[in-house]
Parts: structure tokens; sequence; C-alpha cells
């Protein structure tokens, strides 16, 4: 039933940006943690940003100080705003939660991913 919802993502320019937002929906009874994953093809998945429920965040060091995540517990979203973008930044992104259901069930849920492009 829980579901996440992606968007934000195309095709930018290098040194632009980009904003991009999930939001969570469904049979949710707390949210423990938040983050965005990307994956380029040919390399694996990798976590570019995260916050906990208490706004502790963590960064992968080739976006520390160009993206910036950000959370609203009220809404079940979460946000990351990518400045200064380079064409390495090129992967799909998939947000994650890391929840509890209404039913005390524990789990992590996935986004259907968004392509984000940064051309030369």
């Amino acid at each position: 039933q829980v579901q996440l919802v992606e968007s934000g993502g195309g095709l930018v320019q290098a040194g632009g940006s980009l904003r991009l937002s999930c939001a969570a929906s469904g049979s949710i009874l707390s949210i423990v943690d938040m983050g965005w994953y990307r994956q380029a093809p040919g390399k694996q998945r990798e976590l570019v940003a995260s916050m906990t429920s208490g706004h502790s965040t963590n960064y992968a060091d080739s976006v520390q100080g160009r993206f910036t995540i950000s959370r609203h517990n009220a809404e079940n979203a979460v946000y990351l705003q990518m400045n200064k973008l380079k064409p390495e930044d090129t992967a799909v992104y998939y947000c994650n939660a890391r929840l509890y259901t209404a039913v005390g069930a524990w789990g992590d849920y996935w986004g259907r991913g968004t392509q984000v492009t940064v051309s030369s």
C-alpha cells in the first residue's frame, strides 16, 4: 500500500540545477529515514543523501557542498536540491524511505526512479 512518487528529473546543462521531490503515501505509521540514491549505467547504486526523522544528514563525498537534502515530516516528503551539476551526476535517481507501516511492519520502500541527465 505504501507508494513513493518522485518528480523533478530532467535534462540540464553542466553547472545548472535541479530539484527532486519525493512524497510517500499509504498506510504509514512513521518514517525513520528518507533519502536519495542514484545508479548510472555500468555502476553500482550509491547513496547520494539521506536524512533521519531528527534531521541528521548524510551526503556522498561526490556531492558534498553541491547537493542539499531537506525533509518535511508532516508531508512525508523529501527533497534534493542539486546545484553545480556535473556530467558525472547523470544517473537514475531513486527515492528511498525506511518506515513502519500502520500495522507495524518495517521495511525499505523505493520510488520508480527519475532520470537526471547533465550535458557537457
